[in-house]
């Protein structure tokens, strides 16, 4: 079973340097096979216009696979309606572990990123699946059993990851 983690905080709160440093750790450090899975907001693409993937996509193509030497990508038509998490965990690659950023709302385990200067409420009063937050300023008070863990070391934060046990059973997705 592969481990699977959420990333959760607030636009700003740097979700998304935290998850490119932990995929290098994960990589380099433990040799683990990584998916990463990000929620976006409404529309985004992934392939410029004018290129042939986009062109194929726009003219109406359900699926469009990419393919060369290096890498390869699928993009899924959605119609409309955004797939929910538990079905994209479902159709992830052979992973060791995945790291899921945004779902804030989601029943995953997830790690907190807080950070004073945003100034939005902490998620984990309000949300039971969160297990730690990572904060710069760790002296800060947290009123719930949960872990804190400092933001701005990440290799503590991989590992406690690599020590917990954040595998979904596949009744749970």
């Amino acid at each position: 079973m592969k481990k699977t983690i959420g990333i959760a905080g607030w636009s700003g709160s740097g979700k998304t340097t935290l998850v490119e440093n932990l995929i290098k750790i994960f990589k380099n450090k433990y040799k683990l096979q990584v998916c990463t899975i990000k929620h976006a907001h409404k529309s985004f693409e992934i392939d410029k216009k004018g290129k042939d993937s986009y062109r194929f996509s726009k003219a109406g193509s359900d699926q469009v696979i990419i393919s060369s030497s290096s890498q390869w990508a699928v993009i899924n038509q959605s119609n409309d309606k955004e797939k929910d998490l538990n079905f994209l965990l479902k159709n992830t690659i052979s992973a060791d572990i995945v790291l899921v950023e945004g779902w804030k709302y989601s029943h995953i385990k997830k790690i907190e990123v807080y950070r004073e200067e945003v100034n939005k409420e902490f998620l984990y009063k309000s949300d039971d699946n969160i297990v730690a937050i990572a904060l710069e300023n760790t002296s800060i008070k947290i009123y719930k059993d949960i872990f804190k863990l400092d933001l701005n070391n990440y290799s503590s934060i991989a590992e406690f990851i690599i020590k917990n046990n954040f595998e979904l059973k596949n009744d749970q997705y």
